[in-house]
């Protein structure tokens, strides 16, 4: 017999709406739990995933220390160019805009940030990190185990084209959708003109809508179903035409996504986690200039998305996190480019940061095989996202206690 839970799990092939049915606009604020049980907030996180292993070295930099000149003969930033944190620390000259939330109070970096014995594979690190783990099998992602303490919350996977859904969101107690527009949840249909196509929602959501005699039966649970799902993509339709950013997003495919989760998160939705990401990473050669544009197109999509939410009054429920799966090597290679490394920064943005530097920078001098030694694990890091920000038990996600990294204003 085919019974609701069937339902539930092959019914999203029955609709035609892009490649998710959004049934998360039919959770309501009733159905989040209480604001002192786990997942009891109203927070958001928004995860940008820095695929290759950024050159931390080069990103916050240590200006005034001689051995970072001798190092990076060619790739070394200019002390007079370079945005500062304080007198030893700096970031990228491309960074602007992110250094501009710092001296809003707004950015938090967390310095020195690894984990013991690490991979310098791209595919073991980034699983690591996104499993939140080091143990040999890696089933399920700390995002994933994390939504299954927050009841009612929607996520996204922000993805770029062609690009599957990370290890991060797996073991989630619903399958995340994975989008790259609004116009993923918009109704299709087949047909030669505009008429026909309006006739055709018109005869779909018609045989969708339940009798007034309902017998309460599957055929009944598949109607209301649909409607709501007709009614979400409708929502969600108007919501794409109608929402103007209130400062401008750069025209680049991690300032879209940005752009989308700001929609969705002002669209009252629900929505608490996002997950997207930044490739091309992998410096290995003639970096400067690759470098340079990717920081700057991280440090621009994250700030506008910042001041947007801001301005609509979410100052103070977003959360921006950053990543890369391991940093460069401290001395630059023979192509002018870095291989791989291993500790790195991580960037924290929002209105309850802790502002300015976290941890000291690493040494450039007491190294091991020319990799930065990691003083904080980044499971510390997660441990206050979760404990601190999402309102989750961060031992059940990480199986064991971190001691939360000191990033939230009191």
């Amino acid at each position: 017999m085919f019974t609701r839970r069937d339902f539930l799990k092959t019914g999203s092939s029955m609709v035609a709406l892009g490649g998710s049915v959004p049934l998360f606009l039919n959770r309501t604020a009733a159905q989040a739990p209480a604001s002192d049980r786990p997942g009891g907030r109203d927070t958001i996180l928004v995860v940008v995933q820095l695929t290759g292993g950024n050159d931390g070295l080069n990103t916050v930099i240590p200006f005034r220390d001689d051995a970072y000149n001798r190092a990076r003969p060619t790739l070394r930033q200019p002390a007079n160019q370079i945005h500062r944190i304080n007198d030893d620390i700096g970031l990228h000259p491309a960074m602007n805009a992110l250094h501009g939330l710092h001296q809003d109070n707004s950015l938090c970096i967390v310095q020195g940030v690894g984990y013991p014995n690490p991979s310098q594979s791209h595919f073991r690190s980034m699983d690591v990190w996104q499993a939140g783990s080091t143990a040999r099998d890696l089933p399920e992602g700390w995002i994933g185990k994390a939504l299954r303490n927050i009841p009612g919350a929607a996520s996204f996977h922000l993805a770029n084209n062609n690009e599957s859904a990370p290890l991060a969101l797996t073991g989630a107690p619903v399958r995340v959708p994975s989008i790259r527009s609004l116009e993923d949840f918009q109704l299709r249909v087949e047909a030669s003109s505009n008429r026909d196509r309006q006739s055709l929602r018109s005869v779909i959501e018609s045989t969708a809508a339940p009798s007034s005699a309902s017998s309460g039966g599957l055929l009944d649970f598949v109607q209301r179903t649909a409607v709501n799902t007709f009614a979400s993509s409708r929502r969600l339709e108007q919501l794409g035409r109608s929402y103007q950013p209130r400062v401008p997003y750069p025209n680049t495919p991690l300032g879209n996504h940005l752009r989308l989760a700001a929609q969705l998160i002002d669209g009252g939705l629900g929505a608490r986690l996002f997950y997207t990401s930044l490739d091309n990473f992998d410096t290995h050669a003639a970096q400067a200039l690759s470098h340079t544009n990717l920081l700057r197109t991280l440090s621009d999509a994250v700030s506008a998305f910042y001041r947007d939410m801001s301005a609509r009054g979410h100052r103070d429920r977003v959360l921006v996190m950053t990543f890369s799966e391991f940093g460069r090597r401290v001395h630059e290679n023979g192509s002018r480019g870095t291989d791989h490394g291993a500790a790195a920064p991580m960037f924290l943005v929002g209105g309850r940061v802790r502002n300015g530097l976290v941890g000291a920078h690493p040494s450039l001098t007491q190294l091991d095989q020319d990799n930065l030694r990691h003083h904080t694990d980044f499971r510390q890091v997660y441990a206050a996202i979760l404990d601190r920000w999402l309102g989750v038990p961060s031992r059940q996600v990480l199986g064991q206690e971190f001691r939360p990294v000191d990033v939230f204003r009191a």
